[in-house]
């Protein structure tokens, strides 16, 4: 019986897990959405974007820094950590994973690792992120691409897997996404 409640209880609250983000998403007010997800413990710093209908994986893990920009439909998965620097722009329906299943184990278990977004990196539209990379100051991620290795600093990554196509000229970044867009 004791076995069975342990079961509910971590099911319910596996749900509302869940639930409760998917519910601060669709809120019309982004600084009211910003205020629910600090109350859930993450850590977000002044002057973020974050765009509605954007889904969170476990709040209380993610930090993101000043002047972000986090656009629509993107999913940022924090199970394992994940850190957002500062003045870093993730576009349209981009996914950030830091947890997934492992295909070789026999019970289909879940392994990841925390993953990082360095300062003024960018990541394209529908590009993805694999756990445990670290993307690195001032790099591009491609629309479409998969990133599953760290991508160095400045460097232009696309494709599946992602790998070096380019390199970003301008090394002084000193923009603020939060600072070029309409807050929704």
């Amino acid at each position: 019986m004791k076995e069975k409640l342990k079961e509910i209880y971590y099911s319910w609250k596996l749900s509302l897990g869940y639930l409760i983000p998917a519910i601060i998403r669709h809120l019309p007010s982004h600084t009211l959405r910003k205020a629910c997800y600090r109350m859930m413990g993450a850590r977000i710093a002044p002057k973020v974007s974050m765009f509605a209908s954007v889904d969170i994986r476990q709040p209380s893990l993610l930090t993101i820094g000043r002047g972000c920009s986090i656009g629509p439909r993107v999913l940022l998965d924090a199970r394992k950590g994940l850190e957002i620097h500062d003045n870093v722009t993730i576009a349209y329906e981009a996914i950030i994973w830091t947890l997934h299943h492992d295909m070789n184990s026999k019970d289909f278990r879940g392994k990841g690792a925390p993953t990082v977004i360095d300062d003024y990196a960018w990541v394209c539209s529908r590009a993805i992120i694999m756990p445990g990379v670290k993307i690195g100051r001032g790099a591009v991620v491609a629309s479409g691409a998969v990133v599953t290795k760290d991508v160095e600093p400045f460097t232009v990554v696309g494709g599946i897997p992602a790998r070096k196509i380019g390199e970003r000229k301008e090394k002084d970044l000193q923009y603020m996404p939060y600072s070029r867009i309409h807050i929704v």
